[in-house]
C-alpha cells in the first residue's frame, strides 16, 4: 500500500475520553440504530443481530452467536464477520460520547479460530480523543467475558455531521429513515458507521 496511513496511536496531546452525562446507564441495551443494519438490525435475516449494551466508563459490550451463515472455512466463523462484529461494537461507542462517528481505520488481529456455535463476548472502549478523532480498542473472547481471546481490534473513528449520511446514502433508504414517525429512531438511524 502506498501513501500515508492513519495511525492508531493517539498523539501525545490526545485527551482521556469522558462519558457524556446523557449516555445510557451501564448495562442498558442500546437497541438497533437502524433496522436494516447488518450488525444490529432486526430486518437483516443473515445479519449479526448484535444486542449492544452500554458498559462502564466509555465502553460497550455485545455477544455474537456465530451461526452457520457466518462461516468462512467449514465450521468456522468468517474473519470478515468477526471484523464486522468488532466494528459494530466499536461504532456503538459514539452513544457513550453522544457523537456521530464513522470508522476511519480498523485493524484486526485474529488470535484463534472461532467455531460455529461459539458465543463471542465483545467489549469495546474509547482510549483517547483528539479533535474529531476517536481512538478505541475491542476484544472478542470465546465462551464468556473472561474466556480465551479470539479476536481483537484497534480503531480510529472520525466524528461527522448527519450530512455525511444524508448526502452520501442512497436516497430511498434516507427518505425511509427520515419518514419514521419515531423521531428517536430517526436520530439513531444516522449515529453509527453504515
Amino acid at each position: 500500500m502506498r501513501g500515508p496511513t492513519t495511525s492508531l496511536t493517539p498523539p501525545a496531546d490526545a485527551v482521556a475520553p469522558a462519558r457524556h452525562s446523557g449516555a445510557p446507564a451501564p448495562g442498558e441495551p442500546l437497541g438497533s440504530h437502524y433496522d436494516h443494519c447488518f450488525g444490529c438490525g432486526g430486518k437483516q435475516p443473515h445479519g449479526l443481530h448484535l444486542e449492544i449494551r452500554a458498559g462502564e466508563g466509555v465502553s460497550a459490550t455485545a455477544v455474537l452467536t456465530v451461526r452457520e451463515e457466518h462461516q468462512g472455512a467449514p465450521g468456522l466463523a468468517h474473519g470478515g464477520v468477526l471484523a464486522a462484529a468488532l466494528d459494530e461494537t466499536l461504532g456503538a461507542l459514539g452513544w457513550m460520547l453522544r457523537t456521530i462517528a464513522v470508522t476511519g481505520r480498523l485493524e484486526t488481529d485474529f488470535v484463534r479460530p472461532v467455531p460455529v456455535g461459539t458465543e463471542l463476548h465483545l467489549r469495546a472502549e474509547v482510549t483517547a480523543v483528539h479533535g474529531r478523532k476517536i481512538y478505541a480498542t475491542a476484544a472478542g473472547r470465546a465462551g464468556g467475558p473472561e474466556g480465551p481471546l479470539a479476536v481483537r481490534a484497534a480503531a480510529l473513528f472520525v466524528a461527522v455531521e448527519v450530512e455525511h449520511f444524508t448526502e452520501n446514502g442512497r436516497d430511498e433508504e434516507i427518505r425511509a429513515a427520515m419518514a419514521d414517525p419515531d423521531q428517536v429512531r430517526v436520530v439513531r438511524a444516522f449515529e453509527v458507521n453504515p
